[in-house]
């Protein structure tokens, strides 16, 4: 790869342009004595640099598999491993051998300030589980999906206390190379997470809820980096999940089948057919299969692979369903154990600190003093 970055000009404008998928030809400017470039000719002048470094036949990791679209699109998609180094080496090779038009991560809009900090800050953040993280997670998913998210960061946690490797350095890397291919553009692939958390618990039971939760809370298996690269064929964090998961159906297919539909169905949006820019209006319409890199994790891609030629129809997968009456019934139930329990732990630190108080020499004397004073009948 150093060798293609550093070529001359000269060495470059030699070069055909091979479009990846493509017959058409690219217009090109040629390179030379100074010249007056038109905006038109400037952005055909980026573009065609692109394509020449993008390879015909890309050497890529084992982790990539190549998808086509109808229009001869074609799709890379790189499973990863959350904290793995080797699978930002694979999204960096991946995207400088293709040079995408369009690169495509596994996340969504909440979480997308995990691009913008720095590994120290998302360290300490994933250690850190605060009542204001709580509360924050409470307030936009309701209480059992913002308790059941903040029981997933704790799995979270865990793994990055233990690796001392904080998660998503895949898709930092991924948004910094993106910025470096000209005409390339990020978009975000994965569904809301507060629509994956509603209906994870709109499938389960309450004491399904409970089970999940005291299984999560009391996670603390050792985990080495070696385990985790031993995971490359399947995302650790979705593999200890599938294994606390796995007598609940239903909570797999909210949060790994239904995902799997929607991050496909991103990937063919995606792999559009590109427009070369032209010169003037006049100037007839030219396209070119477009190539698109998406990074998810290791456990999305045979799900992806299986939804590539299917139709898809995310709506149904995007709406949260109404509650149950067992549901309503369960939360009731739940708000009142809380809300008796906080009575009665109010009742018991009350009469406790009235007992302290009454046992004090002081409080005995005041009450003597008191008792002499009341006016005998």
């Amino acid at each position: 790869m150093e060798g293609e970055e550093e070529r001359s000009p000269q060495e470059a404008d030699t070069e055909p342009v091979v479009p990846v998928g493509s017959s058409e030809v690219v217009p090109r400017v040629l390179s030379g004595e100074p010249q007056n470039l038109s905006d038109a000719d400037a952005l055909s002048l980026l573009l065609e640099m692109k394509l020449r470094r993008r390879r015909e036949r890309p050497s890529l990791p084992r982790t990539v598999t190549e998808l086509v679209a109808e229009d001869g699109s074609r799709v890379y998609v790189v499973g990863t491993a959350h904290f793995s180094d080797d699978s930002k080496r694979d999204v960096v090779k991946t995207i400088r051998e293709v040079q995408p038009d369009v690169v495509v991560v596994e996340l969504c809009q909440y979480r997308v300030s995990m691009l913008k900090m720095d590994e120290s800050t998302l360290l300490q953040e994933a250690k850190e589980i605060s009542l204001e993280k709580l509360q924050q997670a409470v307030r936009q998913n309701g209480v059992m999906s913002g308790l059941m998210q903040m029981l997933l960061l704790k799995v979270s946690a865990h793994i990055t206390e233990q690796l001392g490797m904080a998660p998503g350095g895949e898709f930092r890397e991924a948004f910094k190379e993106a910025s470096k291919v000209p005409f390339c553009k990020f978009h975000l692939g994965d569904r809301p997470i507060p629509v994956t958390f509603k209906r994870a618990i709109a499938a389960l039971s309450f004491w399904q809820k409970v089970k999940l939760a005291w299984g999560l809370c009391f996670l603390s298996d050792p985990i080495s980096k070696d385990d985790v690269e031993r995971c490359k064929q399947k995302d650790l964090l979705e593999q200890m999940m599938a294994e606390m998961v796995g007598a609940f159906p239903d909570l797999h297919r909210t949060i790994v089948s239904e995902r799997d539909v929607y991050l496909t169905y991103m990937l063919r949006q995606a792999a559009r057919r590109l427009e070369l820019p032209r010169s003037s209006d006049a100037e007839p319409r030219k396209c070119v299969p477009s190539v698109v890199v998406g990074v998810v994790g290791m456990g999305h891609v045979p799900g992806i692979e299986k939804n590539w030629t299917t139709d898809l129809n995310i709506q149904e997968i995007m709406t949260v369903p109404p509650p149950s009456i067992s549901g309503r019934v369960s939360r009731l139930a739940v708000k009142a154990a809380f809300l008796g329990l906080l009575g009665y732990g109010l009742y018991w630190m009350g009469r406790r600190a009235t007992s302290l108080v009454l046992s004090l020499p002081v409080a005995q004397y005041c009450l003597q003093r008191a008792s002499a004073a009341r006016p005998r009948k």
